[in-house]
């Protein structure tokens, strides 16, 4: 009788932990990316008390008048729903930024930081605060 690799207990075990240990690693680098906003967020403002995704969600749709004409706010390439697929004002095809529907997000600080550096120039015209960047990701993660 032929035996199955993906029928065995111990493989089905094995993919389990390997998958469960991914899930790990990425919320652990998020975790660490949000540990760092906040420590700078602290230092810019002692009164710092924590990020909020009500604020973040407020920013998220809000529309600023320093940065590019066609990107206002983020939800000009970004959906309103963060959990559906966005497009570029060039018509490229975005991935949800909601955890939930991407979840191997936020798990690259180097690649959160690039797009905060060039999302925030085009749509606030500057760079985001520390306290705007964890506030707009605990509402994408809440999402």
């Amino acid at each position: 009788m032929k035996r199955h690799a993906h029928k065995h207990p111990g493989m089905l075990l094995l993919a389990a932990m390997l998958a469960l240990a991914s899930t790990t690693t990425r919320a652990a680098a998020r975790d660490d990316l949000l540990a760092g906003y906040a420590a700078a967020a602290k230092t810019a403002d002692p009164g710092f008390a924590g990020f909020s995704a009500v604020r973040g969600e407020a920013f998220h749709r809000q529309s600023f008048a320093g940065g590019k004409a066609d990107t206002p706010a983020c939800t000009s390439c970004h959906a309103k729903d963060p959990r559906t697929s966005g497009q570029t004002p060039a018509g490229k095809a975005i991935d949800p930024v909601a955890l939930s529907a991407s979840p191997g997000r936020y798990a690259d600080p180097t690649k959160v930081e690039k797009w905060f550096k060039r999302n925030c120039q085009d749509v606030l015209g500057r760079q985001c605060t520390a306290q705007e960047k964890g506030d707009w990701l605990s509402f994408m993660i809440s999402q």
